[in-house]
């Protein structure tokens, strides 16, 4: 994920007004963690970390903009699209599963 992409998902997210201070620390906490499991992930299969990395934008741009929830199906994708990774890239596959927490706890 490129420094580009997690500096506009951070700022979105900062910007959401309907988040709590605590609940944004959360969600921001768990995206510093995916930055570098996704490019680890990318040293090899570069195309799937692109996948990854939008379906994480496409999720954090909803909640902050305070859509309904943001489409299962782009929640369902990103899911699906660490799967194969489970056990070559646990670590991702963990954090992937804290920010789908993290979005829950938020109502999404």
């Amino acid at each position: 994920m490129t420094d580009e992409r997690i500096q506009k998902i951070k700022s979105a997210v900062e910007s959401a007004d309907h988040i709590s201070p605590e609940k944004k620390g959360e969600l921001l906490d768990v995206l510093a963690k995916l930055k570098p499991a996704i490019a680890e992930v990318a040293q090899t299969h570069e195309e799937d970390a692109e996948k990854i990395s939008q379906f994480v934008e496409a999720s954090a741009h909803k909640v902050a903009a305070r859509k309904e929830r943001p489409d299962s199906d782009v929640l369902h994708k990103l899911k699906q699209s660490v799967e194969k990774f489970e056990a070559s890239h646990p670590q991702l596959t963990t954090f992937v599963t804290e920010y789908s927490a993290a979005l829950s706890n938020l109502g999404f």
